[in-house]
């Protein structure tokens, strides 16, 4: 008897690269998961799911606020992720999993880290240059490189 095969789903989600300027320098925020095997923490860009009904502008400024406790306004549209990956669903069966996030770059308002929910296990302010090689993936990775071209313009 062969596998069967797995199911597959669209999902769309929205997140955003904040940042803030002081003294001339630009900081931006990146999130942490622990990696289950390893133990590390894996940083990445604020992102999740919009809600029915929901803008994946509004949806943007609400995930950055629940995950990281900041407050922020969009000041433009930074680019759009895909990819793809297995979850298992009922019964352990696997799921296939199509991705696309749109991000935007948000400029930081306000707000306290204390104030975001227990999604990430942690959450910090990086220099720009050091959030370009901290980012865990190459897509994310490259959304920092962007933001860094568009904020360092005069």
């Amino acid at each position: 008897m062969s596998a069967a095969r797995p199911l597959a789903v669209r999902e769309f989600s929205a997140g955003g690269l904040v940042y803030r300027r002081r003294s001339g320098a630009v900081a931006v925020v990146l999130g942490a998961r622990r990696n289950a095997h390893t133990g590390r923490l894996v940083w990445g860009l604020p992102k999740g799911h919009i809600e029915p009904g929901e803008s994946p502008r509004s949806a943007a400024v609400r995930e950055v606020r629940e995950e990281t406790g900041l407050m922020a306004e969009i000041e433009r549209p930074l680019g759009d992720l895909s990819y793809r990956y297995v979850r298992w669903g009922a019964g352990g069966r696997p799921v296939k999993v199509y991705k696309r996030v749109r991000f935007f770059l948000m400029r930081g308002r306000g707000g306290r880290f204390a104030d975001r929910d227990n999604e990430l296990d942690a959450v910090r302010w990086f220099p720009l240059a050091t959030a370009e090689t901290t980012a865990a993936h190459a897509s994310e990775r490259a959304l920092v490189r962007r933001a860094r071209a568009i904020l360092d313009r005069p």
